[in-house]
């Protein structure tokens, strides 16, 4: 039935749930799109109306409102919030006039356009170059795209998917700007007529999207990120593993061993094979698991703070 989820400490304007204890997809939700307009990133699928999802964004949180796979009866269930500049407003940079909203401090945008079909210029509104854009069209049953800045624009990755980073022209070969991320005129990212959704990520206080190598050790590398990690999601960029999500709230004490597949529906893993220790200022894999730490593999990561260095404290 309706639940309303309170205690987030504000408004949120991007919700990404995932039932912890079964078998359902990543439902992601914002503002932008608007309530019950849900995309999952473990499938293709074109974006749906949720008539039982969020169907509100409250001063506090945000409102369920039935019977959907982050409120079935008795489900434990995780969420995860994000600010960004309330309703959207029209950015000019780019050749495509997108609707954008930004919170410049935290380093986030979500951004909506409307695709050319050919090569084209978005604007973001960060102000500085976002380090990580993930994209999805919100029309067509077509993979995620997402560009990250350690692995270059001529490369990309799928949110959906396993694969290592491939070739591709997505991003049409250009890195972002302090204005505009660019595209090609591939369905993925700028179909003709389609919508699209792209959610934009910089490096601040509080954000930081970086990559590691790894070592292939239960002692795995120390990653520095300026801040203790409340959020942190991973992937290998040089093989086919899976992406990797781990949080404080359902990990509170190291080493972390709860974990979640972005790309999966799969339930929460709590085997203890994977994981990762939060520190006050990075964070450490603490397995041998590809999907972390393979021996001389390339990892991307996004992470977002618990607190920034300067008030952080060791767990």
């Amino acid at each position: 039935t309706t639940n309303a989820i309170t205690g987030v400490g504000f408004s949120p304007d991007f919700v990404w749930g995932k039932q912890r204890s079964g078998v359902n997809s990543h439902e992601l939700y914002d503002t932008v799109r608007g309530v019950n307009q849900v995309i999952y990133s473990d499938l293709t699928d074109a974006e749906g109306t949720n008539a039982n999802g969020i169907s509100s964004f409250d001063a506090d949180g945000y409102t369920v409102a039935g019977n959907t796979s982050i409120n079935l009866t008795s489900a434990s269930v995780v969420a995860w919030n994000w600010k960004a500049g309330g309703t959207a407003v029209s950015n000019t940079d780019g050749t495509i006039t997108s609707q954008v909203s930004a919170n410049v401090d935290a380093g986030f945008s979500i951004v909506s356009y409307t695709g050319t079909g050919s090569a084209a210029t978005i604007g973001h509104s960060l102000g500085v170059q976002p380090s990580m854009i993930i994209v999805k069209s919100r029309s067509g049953a077509y993979a995620w795209t997402v560009y990250n800045a350690s692995v270059g624009a001529t490369y990309r990755l799928r949110l959906n998917e396993t694969a290592a980073a491939a070739l591709s022209s997505e991003f049409n070969n250009t890195t972002p700007t302090s204005t505009v991320f660019s595209v090609d005129g591939t369905l993925t990212v700028n179909g003709s007529g389609q919508s699209h959704i792209a959610y934009c990520f910089a490096n601040t206080d509080t954000t930081k999207v970086g990559s590691y190598t790894g070592n292939g050790s239960s002692d795995g590398p120390f990653v520095y990120t300026g801040f203790r990690p409340a959020w942190v999601m991973i992937k290998s960029y040089t093989a086919g593993y899976d992406w990797v999500l781990d949080d404080s709230a359902r990990s509170p004490f190291n080493e972390g061993n709860a974990t979640l597949f972005p790309n999966a529906s799969s339930a929460e893993y709590t085997g203890g094979a994977y994981g990762i220790d939060f520190l006050s200022n990075g964070f450490k894999p603490r397995t041998t698991y590809g999907q972390y730490n393979q021996s001389g593999g390339g990892y991307i990561y996004l992470a977002f703070a618990e607190n920034p260095f300067k008030y952080a404290n060791a767990r």
